[in-house]
């Protein structure tokens, strides 16, 4: 065996006493070799992070088919993840004859409420999701089959006219729940509510005992300026747009057209009254320090001075950017009317919530800005914008401003397809509640062992 500390040279390669002597050539191509592997290892890896980042860098000038709206010839495309491919929801709307009371918050204790005055306004959207889904391709009048259920009531429109008060309204909504067997099934988990006001669920005081499961679509997320606690739930519930006047959003010519930049008499607007509210105190206050900058007009509501649609459109469309405080609560109209003038909303309303966050890219056509920096600087920055980022702001809100029209299912883009796309989200294919049991031969039954076929109302509420 050959010995470890032998001084005789190893052969460590069947060709080793055939190598060729290292030259001062083989040593600098050898560096060079270490030196390119380095450079090209370093560009390879920049390429692989940035490409692979999950932070990106946003490039506020990227090109509307880039920007966060994914569309399939113009259509806007909801994300296949967590939504599905295509809309394949049923839901089952109740009768007004169909269950007692549900009358009464439709029109009120003697009937006087007249569906027509609560199409108006802002809280409109109450009658037309209804109304819309009526007549919805996804609607079904089998409730065996439903995967959602719409609970229909016009209850700001008809306490906001005298139809009932508060006590009224909380007593009917319980009367007709308790007349609702699917709703006691799942514990009101597949059953939808509108409440289209600031006051959100909160109009139905018992709304945390009875519905705090269900589906409630709402243009308001935060009501913890006046109550404890805020009736909506990001995981459940679902922001809708408010109501924009109908002859600013139908598909011909709006009552208002937009006036172009170079037009536009004012930097910023705020069209609204003060109400006692910090935020629009202080920019009436910043108006009257730069008149020629921003527009606040006081507001008349009534008497020979009141504005009118038209007039209170023409003033929205003088500036280039439209100003949006929170009133009573964090959401407001005025965020979405601009975008029917064509004016880039700016957002000075903390707690708001927008509708449909994932296919609308909101820093692509709008501005938040922080409500307690209110001053000259806020005016200096709306000023350092360029008219061409003004206008690529516009042009991308031109867009996704369909998602703000109430209009069919059966068009390209609307807000009802734009909820539909979101209620499939919340679909659940079993249902279960406090009180529903179930038994090992697939039937559901009540406390009492009662079959779900056989529930009769009045039924206990979960």
């Amino acid at each position: 065996m050959a010995s470890l500390t032998s001084n005789k040279p190893r052969n460590f390669g069947a060709y080793s006493h055939y190598a060729t002597p290292c030259t001062r050539t083989h040593q600098i191509g050898a560096l060079f070799l270490v030196v390119s592997t380095f450079f090209v290892t370093r560009l390879f890896d920049q390429w692989f992070s940035e490409s692979n980042s999950v932070t990106p860098v946003i490039d506020l000038r990227r090109t509307s088919s880039s920007y966060g709206i994914k569309t399939d010839n113009g259509i806007i495309r909801w994300p296949e993840r967590g939504y599905g491919s295509h809309l394949s929801l049923k839901i089952y709307v109740y009768d007004e004859n169909e269950i007692d009371g549900l009358k009464e918050l439709l029109y009120g204790r003697d009937g006087s409420v007249k569906t027509t005055a609560c199409l108006k306004g802002q809280w409109g959207s109450q009658v037309k999701i209804h109304k819309l889904l009526l007549e919805s391709k996804f609607r079904t009048i089998k409730k065996d089959e439903a995967d959602l259920f719409f609970v229909p009531a016009y209850v700001k429109c008809v306490r906001m006219l005298g139809g009932l008060n508060d006590k009224e309204i909380n007593q009917t909504y319980v009367k007709v729940l308790s007349q609702m067997p699917y709703f006691r099934r799942s514990g009101g988990r597949d059953h939808i509510f509108v409440f289209p006001s600031g006051a959100g669920a909160h109009l139905f005081r018992s709304w945390s005992t009875f519905i705090n499961r269900s589906i409630i679509l709402t243009p308001e997320a935060d009501r913890t300026d006046k109550k404890d606690t805020t009736a909506f739930n990001s995981w459940k519930d679902i922001i809708i747009p408010g109501n924009v006047d109908d002859a600013m959003t139908k598909n011909g010519q709006p009552d208002v057209q937009p006036l172009p930049l170079s037009k536009r008499k004012y930097l910023a607007n705020y069209l609204g009254r003060a109400q006692g509210k910090a935020g629009r105190l202080k920019l009436i206050d910043l108006s009257k320090q730069f008149p020629d900058k921003l527009e606040c007009p006081d507001l008349k509501f009534s008497g020979t001075e009141k504005f009118g649609r038209t007039t209170y459109f023409e003033h929205l469309r003088n500036a280039k950017f439209c100003l949006a405080p929170r009133g009573e609560s964090s959401w407001t109209l005025r965020f979405y009317e601009s975008f029917f003038v064509e004016c880039v909303p700016v957002l000075l309303s903390d707690h708001a919530e927008l509708p449909f966050q994932n296919v609308i890219d909101y820093a692509q056509v709008s501005i938040k800005w922080p409500s307690t920096r209110i001053g000259s600087e806020f005016l200096d920055y709306l000023a350092s914008i360029s008219d061409r980022d003004i206008e690529g702001m516009i042009a991308r809100g031109r867009k996704i401003r369909c998602l703000f029209v109430y209009g069919p299912d059966s068009a390209p883009c609307s807000a009802v397809k734009g909820i539909l796309w979101e209620l499939q989200r919340k679909v659940r294919h079993f249902q279960q509640s406090t009180e529903t049991f179930w038994l090992h031969n697939g039937s559901f039954v009540n406390r009492e062992l009662v079959q779900f076929s056989s529930w009769r109302p009045p039924m206990p509420l979960p």
